[in-house]
């Protein structure tokens, strides 16, 4: 719900509980708000004004939690990464102790929700927008691929422990991409594919993957 409504008609009693709340509640509100700015407007539309309006608050409390817009479009940026490391952990841990279970479940994760949502794609290209022009985006944005490469980079390791090192580099790097155009593809449209049908194309890549 955007916040800012609650506040015509003479209603405060949004903006007051947020005042209420505790200093990382408020970061978080922002950065959430933000979130909804990237993938509403783009990073062109997302200014102080727009954040703040979708936030329901005043731009001196942007200013006072963040150094400006850029920083809390870095700051968001670390926000949903780490979110979506999170969807994946907890796919993993789900999947019980057996090494191909668990890359199954990490690769699979990526095709249901939470991850898989048009407004987090709509997210992702407001940042990716930025890697090239912003260094702070870049070096995230690093951070987070060489994150999830080495993430499965060990769950490879587990699950077929006679792949040399270089094999298994290159395994990682085919099935993220893999899985990202899959990604990225359904989240444009579903009509091409399902995502029971990029699960099972991701399991046949899967099963390739170890047996080199």
């Amino acid at each position: 719900m955007n916040a800012s409504r609650g506040n015509k008609g003479g209603d405060s009693r949004p903006r007051a509980r947020f005042v209420r709340e505790a200093p990382d509640v408020r970061r978080q509100a922002l950065i959430e708000a933000t979130a909804r700015c990237l993938a509403e407007k783009g990073v062109g539309g997302t200014s102080v004004r727009a954040i703040c309006a979708q936030a329901g608050v005043s731009s001196g409390l942007l200013t006072h939690y963040y150094d400006g817009v850029d920083a809390l479009i870095l700051a968001t940026y670390v926000d949903v990464g780490t979110r979506v490391s999170a969807a994946l952990d907890a796919a993993i841990q789900a999947a019980g102790d057996d090494p191909r279970d668990r890359l199954r479940a990490c690769l699979q994760a990526n095709f249901r929700e939470p991850i898989l949502d048009p407004d987090l794609l709509a997210t992702w290209i407001a940042f990716w927008s930025l890697v090239k022009s912003d260094s702070k985006i870049a070096a995230v944005h690093a951070e987070v691929y060489r994150g999830t490469r080495a993430q499965l980079e060990e769950l490879l390791k587990a699950a077929a422990p006679a792949l040399s090192p270089s094999q298994t580099r290159i395994a990682a790097i085919s099935l993220t991409a893999l899985v990202d155009g899959l990604w990225l593809e359904l989240c444009l449209d579903r009509s091409a594919f399902s995502p029971d049908e990029a699960q099972a194309m991701v399991e046949v890549a899967m099963v390739k993957a170890l047996q080199i």
